[in-house]
């Protein structure tokens, strides 16, 4: 007489208990932790160097401490209120409910969406909050008063980033419901912090003249080690947002690599071409408008198509930059420091349309939940013969665009207004002249030296090369921009 089968028993290391209940995802959750810690250190500190070696000495310090600063603050007002405004109930069609996401029950229970408890989507989603701001701070660098951007920071959140997040990537926003495609941010993050950037850089005012006119990257080295901080730990800012380790996970992240590498050498060859010099802060640029337009398709589109998007986000942002730019007054009166519009709003746009054109539905179906047959791109549905599922498709990403610009035009508008009735949005005159000593009271780099009477003094010099904008002469030397974020 054979015995009973033995019950089925998990192993040890898979059977739920009270620290994992059967609803999370161990492998799920480790991933979603580890990719939203490569975001942050894209940040803190990948764009603190970047930002601290790309600009003249005497602003290092300054620049840094823009990203350190609002890093830490967005973390603090993330989880008092901008998560549960972005991710939270509805209050309005883009807008959630104020709440604090700090209660152990709400943190211990399980996410919006994904096998995760939320205190590991709050974590995941204060990384791409902090971010933006901090590429906010790239276009006002060199000119702007640190008690002002004190208190820009917390506002923006509150009354910017929270409207896009929730009407594009929370499952009750009004776009979100319009079927709009953001797959990681091209439109939440980077189109955002474009145009706010651009339009806080145009309340703020200008940098000195000389400044404009002469504005060296003071470390390329250093600069190039945030940069590549930038690139690998995209790997976390794609790759996490299936909130799971699937085959799409794995598509965004092969394709956001593909993308970035064809834009750095579409980029560099124009460079080539026009200016007869391999120039490492235009192979940065490649780099950035590459990252930033294949962030909303990363795991929406074939592999080819992040070529053919790599090959567009090397040329049509090194277009706008290098020959409209010089063409409109607006654009060239705005001292965007660092370039954001370009390389940040023009490049978020162009990923957003092209998601629209080569989005294929299959890979839709993988990302999206149900009902997810309005996701298509406009070729697909040439192919599929639902010509007019694609072409709603692009106007539901053009809108999106509108709507993201009209709302950090106004909104950021809004806000320097108000700031400005209590500090000054912009340094004076003398305080431009010295820097970080006279903002901060600290400069980024002492020589020491004894003289004969073994005092110990100490050294530091100023900078001076060209702007982001204004490269012209610089080019004619075979020199570089500034700008490469």
């Amino acid at each position: 007489m054979s015995s009973p089968p033995l019950p089925f028993v998990l192993p040890a290391n898979l059977a739920p208990d009270e620290a994992s209940p059967e609803w999370m995802s161990k492998a799920d959750n480790a991933w979603q932790l580890t990719a939203a810690t490569l975001v942050g250190l894209q940040s803190v500190p990948g764009l603190m160097i970047l930002y601290g070696g790309g600009v003249k000495k005497k602003w290092a310090v300054n620049s840094a401490f823009m990203a350190f600063y609002a890093f830490a603050c967005v973390l603090v007002c993330w989880v008092l209120w901008g998560y549960k405004m972005s991710f939270g109930h509805r209050l309005l069609p883009f807008w959630g409910k104020i709440g604090v996401a700090l209660d152990q029950d709400f943190l211990l229970g399980k996410a919006f969406s994904g096998n995760l408890p939320s205190a590991t989507m709050v974590y995941f989603q204060f990384v791409f909050a902090a971010i933006t701001l901090i590429l906010i701070a790239g276009a006002l660098l060199g000119r702007m008063n640190f008690y002002a951007w004190m208190l820009f920071v917390p506002l923006w959140l509150t009354f910017s980033y929270t409207f896009g997040a929730f009407s594009i990537w929370y499952p009750g926003g009004f776009l979100a419901r319009k079927g709009l495609m953001d797959y990681s941010g091209g439109y939440v993050i980077h189109l955002s912090s474009g145009v706010a950037g651009f339009t806080a850089a145009y309340w703020v005012g200008p940098r000195l003249s000389k400044d404009r006119e002469r504005f060296p990257p003071n470390n390329i080295l250093l600069m190039l080690a945030g940069a590549g901080l930038l690139w690998m730990g995209w790997t976390g800012f794609n790759g996490g947002d299936p909130y799971a380790v699937n085959l799409d996970a794995s598509l965004a992240v092969i394709n956001t690599h593909i993308c970035t590498a064809t834009s750095l050498l579409t980029w560099l060859m124009l460079d080539l071409i026009r200016f007869r010099k391999a120039s490492v802060i235009g192979a940065v640029q490649g780099m950035i408008t590459g990252l930033v337009c294949i962030t909303p398709a990363a795991g929406l589109v074939q592999g080819w198509a992040a070529i053919l998007m790599g090959l567009c986000s090397g040329s049509i942002p090194w277009f706008t930059m290098m020959v409209v730019h010089k063409k409109f007054e607006l654009l060239q009166k705005v001292d965007d420091t660092m370039a954001v519009f370009h390389t940040h709003a023009v490049a978020g746009s162009l990923g957003g349309i092209l998601t629209g054109l080569f989005a294929e539905p299959t890979l839709n179906r993988l990302f999206y939940p149900f009902p997810n047959d309005m996701y298509i791109g406009l070729f697909y549905g040439f192919k599929t013969g639902r010509v007019h599922a694609g072409f709603r498709q692009i106007g539901v990403q053009l809108l999106g665009i509108v709507f993201i610009v009209t709302l950090n035009v106004v909104v950021t508008s809004l806000i320097c207004l108000v700031v400005q009735r209590v500090v000054p949005l912009r340094l004076s005159e003398e305080d431009m002249e010295i820097g970080d000593e006279a903002v901060h009271g600290e400069v980024a780099y002492y020589l020491w030296e004894e003289d004969d009477d073994k005092e110990t003094k100490a050294v530091w010099g100023e900078g001076s090369a060209p702007s982001s904008i204004e490269m012209t002469a610089t080019k004619r030397r075979g020199g570089s921009r500034g700008g490469v974020v």
